[in-house]
């Protein structure tokens, strides 16, 4: 019997740091991997604060965040309407709807979407809030 609960004590002591991280999801930590930086690669300090415009070169919003899914990137978030940080909202659109580009002559980046400043105020609303509140 004594046998049988000093078993159960040292299982539950042992599952006890696993159910905690189970709970915290924390991730598994592992050896750095190194890697090179390619030339075409984008920064995301490059991206934050960028103004996104139409194809006529009207600004109709502006990147804010990025969306990180999986390690993958899943969107951008960008600000849309609003003046001076009134009244501004937020929408997320895949990373293949920005064209992304690198104007050598002006020395910046540019970021161009297919769609209007209308259609982007129009699109689903994005959030700050629960886990991803600022």
């Amino acid at each position: 019997m004594r046998r049988l609960v000093l078993a159960s004590l040292a299982a539950v002591l042992l599952a006890g740091p696993a159910l905690a991280a189970e709970h915290n999801a924390t991730p598994p930590t592992v050896a750095p991997k190194f890697v090179n930086v390619p030339q075409d690669a984008v920064l995301s300090y490059n991206l934050i604060g960028l103004n996104v415009t139409d194809a006529q070169n009207n600004t109709v919003g502006e990147i804010k965040d990025l969306v990180i899914e999986s390690q993958k990137l899943a969107g951008y978030i960008l600000s849309v309407g609003g003046f001076l940080g009134m009244g501004e909202r937020y929408v997320v659109v895949a990373p293949d709807s920005v064209a992304l580009g690198y104007d050598a002559d002006a020395k910046k980046w540019k970021a161009i979407i297919g769609a209007s400043k209308d259609q982007l105020k129009s699109a689903p609303e994005f959030k700050y809030d629960g886990k991803f509140k600022r």
